[in-house]
């Protein structure tokens, strides 16, 4: 498939099963990643890689969290947290390494990292497998960054599951370019 129509049929799927990407695979979708773009050359990236029984301790992490969060939180709510990271059978928690420089602000830093995530994504997907890039308030709480070892500068900008596609996609809008794209002039 060419790279305009992968990246125009690219969809999220948010049911994933076995098998996952090998680790030769891996490797090819990580360097795809590293390859978005980075003023400054700062690397504001860190991608933590969860799969098999790590996954388990990854729901623990998320409902502890959110427990200290809303301590009158539902058994419903807290189950749902738990098995969570069981939806795929790998997750790769993308965070952004945010630095203090004088010519890259901290948001270039965020989209450096989000365009790493689209480019795992399209790599992932050029080779037969399935995403969804997945956030939540969970994500973005300090106590749950911190559970996972995240330090004080960095910060998650979402998990993505990865496998295979469980069911069949679903069908994408057309949307219309016209609507998103104008001439500018002055």
């Amino acid at each position: 498939m060419d790279t305009i129509t992968l990246i125009q049929k690219r969809n999220s799927v948010p049911l994933l099963k076995e098998p996952a990407p090998n680790k030769e695979e891996r490797k090819a979708i990580f360097q795809a990643a590293l390859r978005a773009p980075d003023h400054g050359r700062l690397r504001p990236w860190k991608f933590q890689v969860v799969e098999g029984l790590a996954r388990e301790e990854l729901g623990s992490k998320m409902a502890s969290a959110a427990k200290k969060i809303d301590p009158n939180m539902s058994d419903s709510q807290i189950e749902k947290l738990l098995k969570a990271p069981l939806r795929a059978p790998l997750i790769i928690i993308v965070s952004a390494k945010l630095q203090n420089h004088p010519k890259v602000p901290e948001v270039e830093q965020l989209l450096s990292a989000g365009s790493a995530v689209t480019k795992l994504q399209l790599a992932n997907e050029s080779l037969g497998y399935s995403s969804i890039w997945r956030t939540g308030s969970i994500v973005y709480n300090r106590a749950f960054m911190d559970s996972i070892g995240l330090l004080k500068n960095e910060q998650i900008v979402g998990m993505i599951y990865i496998g295979t596609a469980s069911s069949e996609k679903k069908k994408l809008p057309n949307n219309n370019i016209d609507d998103f794209f104008e001439e500018w002039s002055f």
